[in-house]
């Protein structure tokens, strides 16, 4: 049963991302001209230039914010990447119990002396 709830939780996730592909293309984008423009200001030594490249950051910084789906399209990637490493993890498994008498007592005895 708790697969069954991953699977149907990754498939909604799944569909949810590539429902925002387009604007998860276009966040992609956006975070682009905001490096180039961060990083050219940076580099810039004159007044109009780091202007310039500040205001292509901030119209990088503005169409990222702009792209409200391409957030729910992140989440869904993070609600996939979660699915699937908790799908992968090796269940539990108990450890059997022994005949041996002597076995127990010393792991009773361990128990008792902590």
């Amino acid at each position: 049963m708790k697969k069954f709830g991953l699977f149907i939780i990754g498939a909604i996730a799944g569909i949810i991302a590539l429902a925002n592909l387009g604007s998860l293309l276009g966040l992609a984008i956006s975070a682009l001209i905001v490096y180039v423009g961060v990083s050219q200001y940076v580099k810039s030594t004159t007044t109009w230039t780091k202007i310039l490249w500040a205001a292509i950051g901030l119209v990088g910084l503005l169409s990222a914010a702009a792209n409200v789906p391409a957030f729910f399209g992140v989440l869904a990637i993070v609600a996939i990447y979660f699915v699937v490493k908790k799908w992968k993890e090796e269940p539990i498994v108990l450890e059997a119990k022994t005949e041996d008498p002597f076995m127990n007592f010393e792991k009773q005895w361990n128990e008792l002396s902590k």
